[in-house]
């Protein structure tokens, strides 16, 4: 039989604490939940941006566009702001 506490689940040494620590898990829950949309509908956008693209004779995938979302996002986060962006510009075009 476990005697779990909530501090033993927070890895918070008070009940005080693991109250926050649950309050703001429950708040980056939600917030992953919304970026986890945004991501899906980014992806969705960048279908349509693509297939025009190669409807009209281009190519799937224009590097100035992503060199200017790499910087954009490295200005913003810094190093891994480039990180993160290669990811999103990886799951919206997939691997080149």
């Amino acid at each position: 039989m476990s005697t779990a506490t909530p501090t033993d689940k927070t890895g918070a040494r008070t009940e005080e604490a693991a109250d926050v620590i649950t309050g703001a898990r429950e708040r980056i829950d939600t917030l992953d939940d919304r970026i986890i949309g945004l991501v899906q509908e980014r992806m969705a956008v960048s279908a349509v941006i693509q297939e025009a693209r190669i409807t009209s004779g281009g190519r799937r995938v224009n590097l100035s566009r992503e060199m200017e979302v790499l910087g954009h996002y490295r200005e913003a986060l810094g190093k891994p702001g480039t990180a993160l962006a290669m990811t999103l510009l990886e799951l919206c075009r997939g691997r080149i």
